[in-house]
C-alpha cells in the first residue's frame, strides 16, 4: 500500500462499508423524493430493504467473522473492526428510522388518497374480516407450523430472512409462560387484500395470522406476540483447490449456507424487553446486531404494492428501440442478421435499445443457422426462463459445438446456475466453470460461422449479464462485431477459460487478472505525462464501484499533476473528491434512479486521440485480481463519439445528481443555481431514444 494512505487513511479513503451505506441512502432519498411517482417510491423502499439484507448477509457477516477471530488491525480506510461495526449499526438505525418515517408518515397517507390502504386488522369491518379469514383458512392455515419451546422441544431453527411470530402462551391451569414460534410463509403474498369495495385495501400477512392464533394454539391462552426477522451469514466459503468436483462442492456449500450464523435481528420498536432478551440469548445476537423500527417488518414486500396497476402512480411506460443498424434486417433470415454485423460493428445501449432483438437474436440466430459451427458463451447471471440458455441447448441438439462457461459462484445465483449447468450438460453442451480461484465475470459470446470466404468469428461483448429480464431495468452497453482481431482475442480468452493458455496476449481486450490492472494504470500514467508535456489530457470513467487502493492513489497522483478527472460512480467510492492538495482536480458524481446504472466506460484523452473501453470490470481488487474480466477497446469513430456523448450527459449540470463533497459525503443536487428543478436523467434518455427511433 502506498505510504500516502498510511499518513492519514480516513482523510484519503472512504471506507467501503460506509460508502455502500451512502449508496443505499441515495436509494432511500428516491423514496423520499416527492417528484418520484408514488408507487415507484414504494418500490425504492423495497429495494432499500433488499439491499440492506444483502449488505448484512455478506459484508457485515465478513466483518463479524473478523471480530470473532480477534482481528483488531485497522483497514486501509483507518477503521478497526469494532469501530466500523459501531458506525454501521448507528448509520443503519438512522436509515431505518428515515425509511419508517417515509413509509408511515408520508407514503401510506398519500396512497390512501388514491384508494390504496395498508390497514391494521383492528380497522377492518366485519365483511372484510370474514373475507380475509376465508383466505386464512383456505390458503394460509394449511401451511403454518407452530413450534413450541419447552424441555422436550428445543428452540427451533430460524431460517435467514424469514419473518416470524414470537408467541407467548399459557395453559389455563398454569401461570407459566411458554414460548412458541410461527413462521410467516414466504411463498404467500406479503399483504392480503381485504376485498373492500371501492378501494385496494391490504392487511399484512402476519396480522392475519395473529388474528387467528387461537386456531393454532387451541386450548391455550395467547398472552403476547411479536414479529421478528433474522438475517444469517450467507457468504460461501468454497475451498476450490481442494475440490475434486466443483459443482458437487457448490451444492454441498449451498446446503450449509442455510445454517450460517445470525448477523442481524429485526424487531418492532415496542417489543417487550423480556421477549427480546429471550430472542437475543437463543439466537446469540448482540445489542448492536438489532434493528428496531415500526411494524410491518420486512419492507421488501412493498414490491407487491408497487406492482398495482395504476399507471398514473408509476413511471410512464416506455418502449425500447431496435438499434438502427438492425432495423432493416429480415426477421426470418439469419444471413440478414449476420450480414448487418459484418458490415460494421454495432454498439448497443440497454434498456433503451432492445436486448431481445439484438443479443438474444444473436444467439438464437446462431443456434438455428446451418452455417454456424460453434458457439461459446459465458454465463454469470441469467433469467429463470432464459432464452439464452435455450438457444445453447438447441444449438447443441442441432449438432453444433457449444461451450458454456458458467459461473456457479455468482453470489445469490449459485443454485440457479448449478441447475442450468446440469441442464446444459444433459443437452450435450460442454460446460466448464472457468479458472480455479477466479470467478468468470466477463460478458462474452463467440459464434464461429462457415462462410464463402472461410471461417468467420462473430463476437458480443457486454457490460451486463445475459439476462433478458434485468436488461429491461439495468443500464448497459454491448458491442456486436465481426472484427477478426476481436474475434481472435475473444477466442483466446475462451481457450484460457476452458483449457490451458496462461501466456495469451490480446490486441483489443484488456483482461483481468493479467493485463487489465497494468493496462489501465499505464494509461493513467500516460495522461499525467501528456499533461506535463502540454498535450491534451484528462480521465473520465463511469463505474459501479471504485475501491482498489492502487487506482485511488494513481488518480490522486494524476490530480496532483493537474490532470482533470471525472468519475461517475453508482455505488462504492473510496476516493474523496476535491480535497485540497490531494484531489482538487477530481469530480465524483452519482446517478441513481429509474434504471440501475450498470455499465462501465473508461475514457482517456490520449492527446486528442480518444481511447475508450467498455466492459465488465469495476476498479476493485476482486475484479482486477480475483475475476476473469474483459474490457474491449472501441475503435469505430461514430461509436467513440456516441460514448463520449453519453459521458457528457452523465456529467451535465442539467440533470438531478449526487455530488461527492471533500468529506466523502454526498449532496443531492435537484435545482439549478437559479432555483429551477433539474431534469431527470433517465426520463431525458428515454425521450432522446424515442426521438432517435
Amino acid at each position: 500500500m502506498s505510504h500516502l494512505i498510511a499518513e492519514d487513511p480516513r482523510g484519503r479513503l472512504v471506507d467501503r462499508e460506509l460508502s455502500w451505506l451512502a449508496f443505499n441512502e441515495r436509494v432511500l432519498e428516491l423514496a423520499e423524493d416527492t417528484t418520484v411517482p408514488l408507487l415507484e417510491r414504494c418500490r425504492f423502499l423495497a429495494i432499500f430493504s433488499s439491499n440492506l439484507d444483502d449488505f448484512y448477509m455478506i459484508r457485515v457477516a465478513t466483518l463479524k467473522r473478523k471480530l470473532e477471530s480477534g482481528v483488531s488491525k485497522a483497514n486501509t480506510a483507518g477503521y478497526k473492526p469494532m469501530q466500523l461495526m459501531s458506525e454501521i449499526a448507528q448509520k443503519t438505525q438512522e436509515l431505518l428510522q428515515r425509511q419508517s418515517k417515509a413509509f408511515h408518515e408520508v407514503i401510506l397517507p398519500h396512497l390512501g388518497t388514491y384508494g390504496i390502504e395498508l390497514a391494521a386488522w383492528g380497522s377492518l369491518d366485519d365483511a372484510e374480516k370474514v373475507a380475509v379469514n376465508k383466505v386464512f383458512h383456505t390458503k394460509i392455515f394449511p401451511v403454518l407450523t407452530p413450534l413450541a419451546v419447552d424441555p422436550s422441544h428445543p428452540f427451533p431453527y430460524i431460517s435467514g430472512l424469514s419473518l416470524n411470530l414470537a408467541v407467548v402462551v399459557t395453559k389455563p391451569d398454569s401461570e407459566e409462560d411458554l414460548f412458541a414460534r410461527v413462521k410467516v410463509p414466504s411463498n404467500l403474498p406479503r399483504f392480503v387484500e381485504t376485498g373492500r369495495p371501492g378501494v385496494r385495501r391490504f392487511v399484512p400477512l402476519e396480522e392475519v395470522i395473529i388474528a387467528n392464533l387461537h386456531e393454532l394454539f387451541q386450548g391455550m391462552e395467547v398472552k403476547d406476540h411479536y414479529t421478528f426477522r433474522l438475517t444469517r451469514n450467507a457468504d460461501l466459503e468454497l475451498e476450490e483447490e481442494e475440490s475434486e468436483d466443483l459443482l458437487a462442492s457448490m451444492e454441498q456449500e449451498l446446503l450449509r449456507r442455510k445454517f450460517g450464523p445470525p448477523v442481524r435481528l429485526e424487531v418492532d420498536r415496542d417489543i417487550q424487553p423480556e421477549l427480546l432478551r429471550t430472542l437475543m440469548d437463543e439466537l446469540n445476537i448482540k445489542e448492536e446486531d438489532i434493528s428496531r423500527y415500526k411494524e410491518p417488518l420486512d419492507l421488501t414486500g412493498l414490491h407487491q404494492l408497487a406492482d398495482i396497476d395504476m399507471p398514473a402512480l408509476r413511471f410512464p411506460p416506455f418502449r425500447n428501440q431496435v438499434t438502427p443498424d438492425l432495423r432493416e434486417t429480415d426477421p426470418d433470415s439469419t444471413d440478414s442478421f449476420f450480414d448487418a454485423i459484418r458490415r460494421r460493428e454495432i454498439i448497443l445501449h440497454h434498456p433503451y435499445e432492445s436486448f431481445t432483438s439484438s443479443v438474444v437474436r444473436f444467439l438464437e440466430s446462431a443456434a438455428s443457422d446451418p452455417h454456424v459451427l460453434a458457439i461459446k458463451q459465458t454465463l454469470y447471471r441469467t433469467s429463470g426462463d432464459s432464452p439464452v440458455v435455450q438457444a445453447l441447448i438447441e444449438a447443441a441438439e442441432a449438432g453444433k459445438q457449444v461451450l458454456a462457461v458458467i459461473e456457479i459462484r455468482a453470489r445469490f445465483d449459485e443454485l440457479a446456475n448449478v441447475r442450468w449447468a446440469r441442464k446444459l450438460e444433459d443437452a450435450g453442451v460442454h460446460v466448464v466453470y472457468g479458472l480455479i480461484g477466479y470467478k468468470t465475470h466477463a460478458k462474452l459470446s463467440l459464434v464461429v460461422r462457415q462462410e464463402t470466404n472461410g471461417i468467420r468469428r462473430y463476437s458480443h461483448i457486454g457490460t451486463g449479464n445475459y439476462n433478458p429480464k434485468t436488461a429491461r431495468s439495468y443500464e448497459d452497453f454491448g458491442l456486436l462485431s465481426a472484427d477478426p482481431v476481436l474475434g481472435e482475442d475473444v477466442n483466446k480468452l475462451f481457450n484460457q477459460l476452458s483449457g490451458f493458455a496462461p501466456q495469451t496476449a490480446f490486441t483489443r481486450l484488456l483482461v483481468a487478472p493479467r493485463t487489465m490492472r497494468t493496462g489501465l494504470l499505464e494509461r493513467i500514467d500516460r495522461e499525467i505525462a501528456n499533461h506535463q508535456a502540454g498535450k491534451t489530457a484528462f480521465i473520465r470513467m463511469k463505474l459501479n464501484s471504485i475501491l482498489d487502493e492502487d487506482f485511488v492513489e494513481a488518480l490522486y497522483k494524476a490530480s496532483q499533476a493537474g490532470v482533470k478527472i471525472d468519475l461517475v460512480v453508482r455505488g462504492i467510492c473510496a476516493i474523496r473528491a476535491g480535497v485540497p492538495g490531494i484531489s482538487e482536480n477530481i469530480r465524483v458524481r452519482s446517478i441513481v434512479g429509474r434504471f440501475l446504472e450498470h455499465s462501465r466506460i473508461f475514457h482517456f484523452a490520449n492527446d486528442g486521440n480518444d481511447e475508450l473501453y467498455i466492459g465488465s470490470a469495476d476498479l476493485m481488487h476482486r475484479n482486477l485480481d480475483r475475476r476473469v474480466e474483459s474490457l474491449v477497446q472501441i475503435t469505430q469513430g461514430d461509436h467513440k463519439r456516441f460514448l463520449i456523448g453519453a459521458i457528457d450527459s452523465y456529467l451535465s449540470d442539467e440533470f438531478v445528481r449526487w455530488e461527492m463533497l471533500p468529506d466523502g459525503k454526498w449532496l443531492e443536487v435537484k435545482e439549478s443555481p437559479e432555483g429551477e428543478r433539474l431534469k431527470d436523467f433517465h426520463t431525458s434518455a428515454i425521450d432522446w431514444y424515442r426521438v432517435r427511433g
